[in-house]
């Protein structure tokens, strides 16, 4: 059963994505509220452990930013998915690079929310649409200036291999190999999204387009650019 929390400053939008949750049948809302601040001051009150998802509008009527939201939830053991109007592109890219699961519009269908819980839940992230939408065009957001062994590297370690593993396919030694995870960390942090465990890479290497959400090929490296 997935525990999932609704923030959200409407009251009728929280009201529909329980019922929808409900009736997935493994989806339990622990919590529904209209501020990420009453969500931490119930855990607190009674100890509960941090919902597995929590599903927030991107702006709030509490004058809160979204960083500020996403990054304490984050921060507190949960995923996020945003889930809002999506018309404002640099708010959205502003939830993804503080850390935000993905995107999805409330026009999507009510079902496409429970499945985005659903996708979330099992430790993947979404990469649809609205995702793409904010992302594409914004190369300061988009862009670390990889290398192309760079690029490589990251597709086939962001796809699940390990790093020996890499190093074979693409023949060069683990250090050189490491070396590159290194140098890729460093990169981003440098633009201010920065990657410190295996699924930051993966969550950068979708943003990117250096792997799709299938997971991309990783039979070996592709030709030079």
């Amino acid at each position: 059963m997935t525990r999932v929390a609704l923030i959200d400053d409407h009251e009728s939008v929280r009201l529909g994505l329980e019922a929808a949750c409900l009736r997935t049948g493994d989806q339990e809302v622990v919590f529904s509220g209209s501020t990420v601040v009453e969500y931490l001051q119930w855990r607190a009150g009674i100890s509960a452990q941090p919902a597995d998802v929590v599903v927030l509008d991107l702006t709030l009527g509490d004058g809160t930013t979204v960083t500020g939201n996403v990054g304490r939830l984050v921060n507190d053991g949960s995923s996020v998915i945003i889930h809002s109007v999506a018309d404002r592109p640099a708010a959205v890219r502003e939830a993804l690079a503080a850390g935000a699961a993905g995107v999805v519009s409330k026009a999507s269908p009510i079902d496409d929310v429970t499945a985005a819980v659903r996708t979330v839940a099992r430790g993947e992230l979404l990469n649809n649409v609205e995702w793409a939408s904010a992302v594409e065009g914004d190369r300061e957001f988009a862009d670390a200036q990889l290398s192309a062994r760079e690029r490589d590297v990251l597709r086939l370690y962001a796809a699940g291999l390990p790093l020996k593993v890499v190093a074979d396919r693409l023949g060069v030694a683990y250090s050189t190999a490491k070396e590159n995870i290194t140098r890729i960390r460093v990169k981003y942090v440098e633009v201010g999204r920065p990657a410190p465990t295996k699924v930051d890479l993966l969550r950068r290497a979708m943003e990117d387009g250096i792997l799709s959400e299938s997971g991309g090929d990783p039979g070996g490296p592709r030709g030079a650019r």
